[in-house]
C-alpha cells in the first residue's frame, strides 16, 4: 500500500479574543493535523509603554502599569513603585507594606482564577467558567472598595499606598474566606478529576527543568517542572518573609502541572491574606517621599513575583525627574517563547490547550 501523503498548510489562528487570552496571532504550518510549525505574531496591543515612560514623572507611570498584564493590576502596581523605592532608598510604613501584601494576593487569586475559567472554556467547558466568575466578583468588590476601581487600580504610590482600608474591609475579607475555600473544593472536585479533562492535559504540552531555564519561563510555567523559583520566596521582599506559605510545584511540566499549580498557589495566597489581616499593624500608610521624585544617576533592577511570573522593571537615570530609559521584564512575553518549540509535532487539536496553559496577558505581551 502506498503511503499516504498530505501537502502541507499554513494557517492562521487569530488575531481575536476567543481562545487566544488576547489579541494573539500565530501561524501554522500543518502536514494533516500535525503541527510542523508554529510563529507567534504579536503586537496587535502594542502601546509603547516603555517608551511613553521616558516622557513621564515616576509616579505618573504607575497607571501605565495597570495596563500590562490588566488582570493583576496590582502586582504591577507593586513592580513599578517597588523599583523605584529601592533606587532612591525610600522606606515604606509596616502597614502600607502589609495593605499592598493583601491586596497583591487578592488579586493573584483573582487572576488565577480567570485563567481556571478560561481555560476550562478553551477546552469546551462551561459551568466551571460561571462559578469562577462568581468567587472572582467577589475579590473585585473588596478590591474597588479598597481602590475605586474593578480593573486597573492604580492604588499604590511611591512610598505607600493611596488608601487606607475603609471601615469594615477587613471583616469582610474574613467572611470571604470560608466561602472561597467552598469554592475552591468544587473547583477541585469538578475539574481536577474529570476524566475528559484529564484526557485533554495529562502529558500534553510538557517540557523539562533545562528547557524552561533556557527559554527563561519564571512563575508556573517554570515552577510546573519542579523548580522552586518564586520570588516571595527566594528573594523576598516587601514583607512576605513574615509569613508562613508554600511555594507549589509540578513534576510533568505539562497542561495539567500548570493548571493544578494555578490551583495550589491561590489555596496559599488565601493564607497569607489570612496572616496579613490577623498581624496587620495600625500607623500611616505613606512614607515620606518626595513630592518630585529624583533618582540617582545610574542603572537599577527590581522585580516583583506577578501572576504570571517575575515582573522586573529596568531603569536607568540621569538624575531627572523622569527615567531615561525603562525596561519592563514582562512575564507573559518571556513566557510565549517556547510556543514554537512546544507546539512542534503537536496535534492540532492540543494547539489550544497548550497555548492556554502558558497563561498569557497580551497587554503584557504587547506593552
Amino acid at each position: 500500500m502506498a503511503e499516504l501523503r498530505t501537502e502541507e498548510m499554513l494557517l492562521n489562528v487569530g488575531p481575536q479574543h476567543p481562545s487566544t487570552h488576547g489579541v494573539l496571532r500565530v501561524v501554522i504550518k500543518l502536514d494533516g493535523e500535525i503541527i510542523r510549525e508554529a510563529t507567534p505574531v504579536i503586537g496587535y496591543l502594542h502601546r509603547g509603554t516603555e517608551k511613553l515612560s521616558e516622557d513621564l514623572q515616576y509616579q505618573q507611570i504607575i497607571p501605565y502599569f495597570d495596563r500590562l498584564d490588566y488582570i493583576s493590576a496590582m502586582l504591577n502596581n507593586h513592580a513599578i513603585v517597588n523599583a523605584v523605592e529601592k533606587a532612591m532608598d525610600i522606606e515604606i510604613p509596616e502597614r502600607a507594606e502589609y495593605l499592598r501584601v493583601i491586596v497583591g494576593e487578592l488579586n493573584r487569586t483573582a487572576a488565577h482564577l480567570l485563567f481556571v475559567g478560561a481555560y476550562l472554556l478553551d477546552l469546551g467547558a462551561m459551568s466551571p467558567f460561571l462559578y469562577v466568575f462568581m468567587t472572582r466578583e467577589r475579590i473585585i468588590e473588596l478590591l474597588n472598595e479598597i481602590s475605586g476601581a474593578r480593573l486597573t487600580y492604580n492604588y499604590m504610590r511611591v512610598g505607600g499606598v493611596k488608601y487606607d482600608a475603609p471601615p469594615g474591609w477587613f471583616a469582610k475579607i474574613r467572611e470571604f474566606i470560608p466561602y472561597f475555600k467552598e469554592m475552591y473544593q468544587l473547583f477541585d472536585d469538578l475539574i481536577t478529576g474529570n476524566e475528559i479533562f484529564i484526557s485533554r492535559v495529562k502529558g500534553i504540552g510538557s517540557y523539562g527543568q533545562e528547557e524552561a531555564i533556557n527559554y527563561g519561563l519564571s512563575g508556573i510555567p517554570l515552577r510546573s517542572t519542579g523548580f522552586k523559583w518564586d520570588l516571595r520566596k527566594n528573594k523576598s521582599y516587601s514583607v512576605y518573609d513574615r509569613f508562613d506559605f508554600e511555594i507549589p510545584v509540578g513534576t510533568n511540566g505539562d497542561n495539567y502541572d500548570r493548571y493544578y499549580l494555578h490551583l495550589l498557589e491561590m489555596e496559599q495566597s488565601m493564607r497569607i491574606v489570612e496572616q496579613a489581616i490577623d498581624s496587620i499593624p495600625e500607623g500611616p500608610v505613606m512614607g515620606k517621599a518626595p513630592k518630585i521624585l529624583r533618582i540617582p544617576a545610574g542603572e537599577y533592577y527590581a522585580a516583583v513575583e506577578g501572576a504570571k511570573g517575575e515582573l522586573g522593571v529596568y531603569i536607568v537615570s540621569d538624575g531627572k525627574d523622569k527615567p531615561y530609559r525603562m525596561k519592563i521584564r514582562r512575564p507573559s512575553f518571556v513566557n510565549l517563547q517556547i510556543i514554537p518549540s512546544l507546539l512542534k509535532d503537536q496535534n492540532i487539536a492540543d494547539f489550544i490547550a497548550i497555548l492556554g496553559s502558558i497563561d498569557i496577558v497580551l497587554g503584557e505581551v504587547d506593552a
